[in-house]
């Protein structure tokens, strides 16, 4: 479970093979891509982009804009580079080895954030939450995604994962929520959320 959340080394990079192939994680960060309605220039972050299958998904979408990614594990950066070697090259991808805590700077306003699963890992995730939203630009958009994986996992436990989300959502400031649903085994819910106003929370 550890090498899960923090993969390392070649044991980090044979999860990270596996978590990019796995089809229902495939489907579910192209889904979840697709919510944002990204275009084609707009300036989007993932936090925790894991072997990069989203991020090539918004490569593919902000073709005149720029992809940011943070993951806390150096295998997953290299595994995501590789993955998106030619929009790095561009400059259009750009991935950092760096956590939520420690946000690195991404210059001018963001248009959208997209964290799968990984919430539920950070440090006072509201606080985190109100820090991302700064980072928006006015009516910018975040999708936070959770697929439990704890055994037992059933639609009941996707409900409550979600109406977790959308509590620390409206406690750091974001507006307009709504929840999507993909039928997989367990659900996966995506809860998005507008930034109000672009004023710190």
């Amino acid at each position: 479970m550890r090498q899960a959340h923090h993969p390392r080394g070649i044991v980090g990079w044979a999860i990270g093979w596996m978590f990019a192939h796995r089809p229902s994680n495939r489907q579910r960060n192209i889904w979840a891509v697709s919510l944002l309605d990204v275009q084609p220039t707009d300036r989007v972050l993932e936090i925790g982009f894991g072997p990069g299958v989203a991020v090539a998904e918004f490569a593919g979408r902000a073709t005149r804009g720029h992809v940011f990614g943070i993951d806390h594990s150096r295998a997953m950066v290299r595994q995501a580079a590789r993955r998106n070697a030619a929009a790095v090259r561009a400059h259009r991808v750009h991935l950092t080895h760096a956590s939520v805590e420690r946000l690195p700077s991404f210059g001018d306003p963001l248009d959208a954030i997209l964290a799968v699963n990984s919430v539920g890992f950070w440090p006072d995730p509201v606080e985190r939450l109100r820090e991302l939203r700064r980072l928006l630009r006015p009516a910018g958009r975040i999708a936070l995604v959770s697929q439990p994986r704890s055994p037992g996992a059933d639609r009941d436990t996707t409900a409550r994962a979600a109406q977790e989300l959308q509590d620390m959502l409206t406690q750091a400031g974001f507006t307009h929520l709504r929840v999507e649903t993909l039928d997989l085994d367990p659900p996966v819910a995506c809860v998005l959320a507008d930034n109000p106003s672009g004023m710190p929370a």
